[in-house]
């Protein structure tokens, strides 16, 4: 409006001049700055208009240009986005001295920025949020997706060598030797109790001849006793050589299992048959939902104590703490995040370009034409301005040249 109403000022001022006439030296000064601000405010008018409409509603040839290529400027845009900002080189670079495990850290352990203040604030605020979250999640297609993924999980997961490693470490810290004493001492108990069930086998074995001088007795009793001495010997002396050959057996199937199909296969048609059992199905879904109602019920419940503070906020508060007073973890979270974010810039990059040349594609010449005008607006109020000042100040200088020819 300011501008349209400086170029009508400058109308009035030249006809003003035109109609007086000559009668003071100064009049063809103004008459000369009149008459070029208003080519200079009608020029710039006229180009202003040009951008988003046809001046006056006439097809001028290049005019109304941004509805004309609002498909070309969106894709501009795009690659422009594309280039300077979503490429992974650009945002590493961007990333490289931003502390946002710092940032995140310090968020964590500020109470008031994490529900408007106490720990009444973070009750209300992300707890019972993330509990209304987690809560939806009782469909039983996601309990089957739980359950079927972590079924995928473990048939992707060699059992052979976990089973190795903990051969080995069982080994390695002697924790065997409470078990091999506990089936020794089962060994003993039983030994005593089938005596009578030995004594039978033997003598049942035995002919009638060897049974007349009683010597199915004293082989049985033989047998008994020497075995009972054995079990004695192994539980008292640790390192007794049946031990070590124990050892030696479970170390060399260790081996195996890591080297060799032939071991490594029972082991694994074992883990296929647990897996393929329905029961293992249940308990993972039986897991799946004690998990997410324990997570509800934690996160919906308040802690006692004065200030009801619950036991999310007080969980957060400590994890942004340690990780606020550990620099080590910062620069290692850090890494990560940054790892995440070029990674997420570099896969999906592309979809984001694609977003914004389609949503700008999408849009009608009127809305591209009000969005920009509405951006710009002001300004091409002041370009209009400033083209009617400069066109009267040249017009000054004009009607000096010609002076000076003159004179």
């Amino acid at each position: 409006m300011a501008a349209t109403l400086l170029l009508v000022l400058m109308g009035c001022v030249f006809a003003a001049m035109l109609y007086i006439g000559d009668v003071h030296p100064a009049v063809p000064w103004v008459r000369s700055f009149a008459e070029a601000a208003m080519v200079g405010g009608l020029a710039d008018w006229f180009a202003v208009t040009a951008l988003f409409r046809h001046p006056l509603g006439l097809p001028i040839p290049h005019t109304a240009i941004i509805p004309a290529n609002k498909d070309r400027i969106g894709e501009s845009l795009a690659s422009f986005l594309k280039d300077n900002f979503l490429t992974p080189s650009v945002v590493a670079r961007q990333l490289e001295g931003v502390d946002m495990a710092g940032a995140a850290a310090r968020w964590l352990a500020t109470p008031a920025t994490r529900g408007g203040g106490g720990g009444g604030g973070r009750r209300s605020g992300i707890g019972p949020m993330l509990a209304q979250i987690i809560g939806l999640l009782d469909d039983p297609r996601i309990g089957e997706m739980v359950r079927t993924a972590a079924a995928d999980r473990m048939r992707a997961m060699a059992l052979s060598p976990v089973v190795a490693d903990a051969v080995d470490a069982t080994l390695d810290k002697r924790r065997h030797e409470p078990l091999l004493d506990a089936a020794i001492d089962w060994a003993l108990m039983t030994l005593d109790d089938q005596q009578s069930t030995i004594r039978a086998m033997v003598k049942g074995r035995t002919n009638w001849l060897l049974r007349a001088i009683s010597v199915d007795t004293q082989v049985s009793e033989s047998l008994i006793n020497g075995v009972r001495s054995l079990l004695y010997e192994v539980r008292s002396d640790p390192f007794h050589s049946l031990r070590g050959k124990l050892e030696t057996g479970l170390r060399n199937w260790a081996f195996d299992l890591r080297h060799f199909p032939d071991s490594q296969g029972p082991v694994e048609t074992f883990k296929a048959d647990l897996i393929d059992n329905p029961a293992l199905g249940g308990w993972i879904s039986g897991l799946w939902d004690s998990a997410r109602a324990g997570i509800v019920r934690r996160l919906s419940a308040p802690a006692s104590g004065e200030g009801g503070d619950d036991r999310l906020g007080s969980a957060l508060a400590a994890l942004g703490q340690r990780i606020e007073g550990d620099a080590a973890l910062r620069h290692s979270l850090n890494l990560q995040l940054r790892r995440l974010l070029v990674g997420l810039v570099n896969r999906y990059g592309e979809d984001i370009v694609a977003l914004v040349s389609n949503t700008v594609r999408s849009w009608d010449a009127s809305t591209v034409t009000e969005k920009l005008e509405t951006a710009v607006g002001r300004d091409l109020q002041f370009i209009r301005i400033n083209g009617t000042l400069i066109g009267g100040t040249i017009g000054l200088a004009i009607h000096a040249v010609r002076l000076s020819i003159e004179g």
